[in-house]
């Protein structure tokens, strides 16, 4: 194997091993083994192309076509032309393809299906790499920029894994990488025979014979440098990160002193856990997250907490930074909590699934005991346990003690004002929050004469008579006006609905934040209870001085509403805004719990996030319907130019012979004399053997049949030619030739036969001489732009056109 065919061997190795990060994304693994092929495929082709060989902007060209052919044999065979060729059928294909991948990779979790379109977006994406990094490391000898696409593969992966692609992908990426470099650094070695170290330690270097040990005793090649400078490289890479502190894990990064047990210490940063939809995978099935078993008679009012948004900066709900400290034997008294309100303590043991791995403890609220194992951390204003030191909850059983707080509407509606500091804490609203917002929290508890009646006002409004639909296809957007497009659209899922309700009671001097976890999940057979993916979600709590922290239930058609906040315990509704009144169903132990409170794309990522992040784009919906129609025009035009390209030099050299030899009356002897001779030089450069023109016609043509090895019937029809020349340029009587096309297509005919196959082929397909017209459309171009420069135009193009043509050549 030549030293360029292992390169490009390496270079593909190198792709797959940076491709490898991405096989924690989907499962299963078989694209993987597709991708592979097609990239031996556009290797082999490379390879021989190179062979034969192909102009490099040619040796690209034809790795893109058999790329573009390898994929539409593969997912769209049916529409293709003989299976192969992509037509307008094929190419309409790819657009849906592209299109439901696109779409796929915003509606699954972490590890995704391999769906067609995410199977098309994987493959397509890999060889595309493929092809950039074969270019750069074996076509234009250049193996260090190639590390640029292989970093930007790696990367894409440890984006979308939550935690990054982890130190073994990193550790195979790497490794390509260096592969490829010091299959470069062989391959230009060997170009140079064999490599000598310098002398020997200790040897004497004043004379020849110190310098003849010092070479047979050499010291290290550079390419055993390269060894140890590469290994040395790749340890630092991963040893020293693992020595800086950690900049956090998961979904919070944790800030501050003693955030070990023990240490009594530690802050919660304000880093936002809703991930938005589109920018993550969901799950393509239901999959359960965790089960548990619980003393509670009803268990519809027993949501799962996760974490508390407390931060509102007019575009999204986040936790704000806290103290955490060591969990305590038993956690505080919840905060406002009277003795006079009803309450039930029960207790629950919780199991997660082995692949829900994220940082927040899902907890019954309000939780006031947590028998739990590992490093967990307890922050209070929340009632929240984190994980400390990569603390997750994969595959954990744990048991909680927490209190069912049951108050009623007479305590809620008779609750006295908060504590200052806490009221001036969670009302804060930006100065960007559009002003419809409150008007429109105004004017939808207008009449209420007590914060507990504006409150349930503004539920009901939400999720009985406003109008508001439950849509999961809305997408998660941003920006000051977002509550009020949501206001006005009046569609979303339970992170629209929680956040805007939150953020109208803070407008109405109510204190409120948002809550992320689970619905209480589904009774099973076996007395437990299930908890999947469809019942994660988020809700409004107010807070009510001597009841505390009270949930709230806006979105429609999705939870339970508690017993207190219904319509009937209410004051009156609005004349104007009639509200039904739902009756609450009795509770049934075999009957499934609450609906799920986010439908399926609203599936929290990997991570526990839960829904996606308000606010909503209006009409940024996807849409169900047909590819865009610019969509496939630019893949048409794309796949078009992929085929087209290629055969340029072809298509040019066929047109300029055709007009060289055709003559015409119009043109003179002296004229057809010309384009015979240079249709003659061209062609010789097509074979191989390039113009020089210092040389005389009759030199020329004495040249050409020597290094083409003509037989004497094409070698006197090139003296034929090279004589008219003569007459034309030198004779004072030029004597017309005539037959001077059939002389040129003998010399062509000659020089075939006496080629080899890959010459012919080259001569065919790749002309040499067609960089005269890469020539052309430089000189053109400077001639333009000099044009604007210098009032001497046709003396600098001129210039520049001298500076184009092909240099003096040494005589074979």
């Amino acid at each position: 194997m030549s030293g360029r065919a292992r390169l490009a061997l390496t270079a593909a190795v190198a792709t797959l091993c940076a491709a490898g990060a991405l096989l924690p994304l989907v499962e299963p693994v078989g694209w993987m083994f597709q991708a592979a092929l097609l990239l031996a495929f556009m290797t082999g082709t490379g390879a021989a192309a190179r062979r034969v060989p192909l102009a490099r902007p040619l040796t690209i060209g034809a790795q893109a076509l058999v790329t573009v052919l390898l994929l539409t044999f593969l997912f769209a065979p049916s529409e293709a032309i003989l299976g192969l060729l992509p037509g307008p059928d094929a190419l309409a294909e790819f657009g849906r393809l592209l299109h439901n991948g696109v779409q796929d990779v915003g509606r699954y979790a972490i590890p995704a299906p391999v769906t067609p379109g995410i199977r098309l977006l994987l493959i397509a994406g890999v060889l595309v790499i493929g092809l950039i990094v074969d270019a750069l490391a074996v076509t234009y000898r250049s193996a260090a920029p190639a590390g640029l696409p292989l970093l930007a593969l790696y990367s894409v992966a440890a984006g979308l894994t939550q935690g990054g692609a982890g130190w073994l992908w990193f550790l195979l990426a790497a490794a390509g990488y260096l592969l490829l470099l010091l299959a470069e650094g062989r391959d230009r070695l060997s170009q140079w025979g064999r490599v000598f170290g310098g002398p020997a330690a200790g040897a004497d270097r004043a004379g020849g014979q110190g310098f003849a040990a010092g070479a047979a005793t050499a010291a290290p090649a550079p390419v055993r440098t390269g060894h140890r400078i590469g290994a040395l490289v790749l340890g630092i890479a991963l040893v020293v990160p693992a020595a800086l502190p950690s900049l956090g894990s998961g979904l919070l990064g944790r800030t501050g002193g003693g955030a070990g047990p023990g240490g009594g210490g530690g802050t919660i940063s304000a880093v936002n856990p809703l991930v938005s939809l589109q920018d993550s995978l969901n799950q393509p099935e239901d999959k359960e997250v965790l089960n548990y078993r619980t003393t509670a008679a009803d268990t519809r009012d027993l949501y799962l907490r996760i974490v508390a948004l407390d931060q509102f900066d007019g575009t999204t709900w986040k936790p704000s930074e806290r103290t955490v400290t060591d969990v305590p034997e038993r956690l505080p008294q919840p905060t406002g909590l009277s003795p006079k309100v009803d309450l039930n303590r029960i207790n629950t043991s919780i199991s997660t699934a082995q692949w829900y791995a994220q940082n927040w403890l899902p907890l019954p609220f309000p939780a006031s005991k947590v028998d739990i194992s590992g490093r967990w951390r307890y922050e209070p204003q929340g009632r929240t346990l984190v994980g400390d030191r990569g603390q997750n909850t994969r595959g954990l059983q744990y048991q909680v003690e927490s209190l069912q707080v049951r108050p009623t509407s007479r305590q809620l509606a008779g609750a006295p004002a908060p504590p200052a500091d806490l009221l001036r804490e969670y009302t804060k609203v930006p100065d960007s929050l559009p002003e419809v917002v409150r008007s429109t929290a105004r004017q939808v508890t207008k009449g209420a004469p007590t914060a507990y009646a504006r409150a349930v006002k503004l539920q009901d409004w939400f999720a009985l008579y406003g109008g508001f639909t439950y849509n999961t296809d809305v997408r998660a957007g941003s920006g000051s006006q977002a509550i009020a497009r949501f206001l006005r659209d009046k569609e979303g899922f339970c992170v629209h609905f929680s956040f805007s309700m939150a953020a109208m009671a803070r407008t109405l001097g109510i204190p409120s934040r948002v809550a992320v976890g689970f619905t209480p999940g589904t009774k099973q057979p076996d007395g437990t209870t299930s908890v999947s993916l469809k019942d994660a979600h988020a809700w409004p709590e107010l807070y009510f001085q001597g009841i505390g922290w009270t949930r709230f239930e806006p979105t429609p058609s999705r939870g339970t509403i508690p017993d207190y906040a219904y319509p009937a315990t209410s004051d009156t509704p609005d004349p104007g805004n009639p509200a039904p009144a739902p009756s609450r169903p009795e509770a049934s132990p075999e009957a499934p719990s609450a609906a799920p409170s986010c439908g399926p794309g609203e599936q929290p990522s990997g991570a526990g996030s839960a829904c996606a992040a308000l606010p909503a784009e209006s009409g940024a919906r996807p849409s169900d319907g047909d590819p865009s129609p610019w969509a496939v025009a630019g893949i048409a035009l794309a796949a078009l130019l992929a085929l087209v390209l290629p055969a340029l030099p072809l298509l040019w050299r066929l047109r300029i012979r055709n007009w060289r030899l055709a003559g015409g009356p119009d043109r003179d002897a002296t004229a057809t004399a010309l384009a015979a001779w240079q249709e003659l030089l061209d062609t010789a450069w097509d074979f191989g053997i390039p113009p020089d023109e210092s040389l005389t016609p009759r030199k020329a043509a004495a040249r050409i049949i020597r290094v083409g090895e003509l037989q004497p019937e094409p070698a006197a029809a090139a003296h034929r030619v090279a004589a008219a020349v003569e007459q034309v340029l030198y004779a004072p009587r030029p004597q017309p030739a005539s037959g001077l096309a059939s002389d040129v297509r003998q010399v062509r005919d000659g020089l075939q036969t006496g080629a080899t196959r890959g010459i012919r082929l080259r001569a065919l397909l790749a002309p040499r001489s067609a960089a005269r017209l890469r020539w052309a459309c430089a000189a053109r171009w400077a001639s333009l732009t000099l044009r604007c420069r210098t009032s001497r135009p046709v003396t600098s193009a001129r210039r520049a056109l001298a500076a184009l043509r092909p240099g003096r050549r040494r005589r074979a």
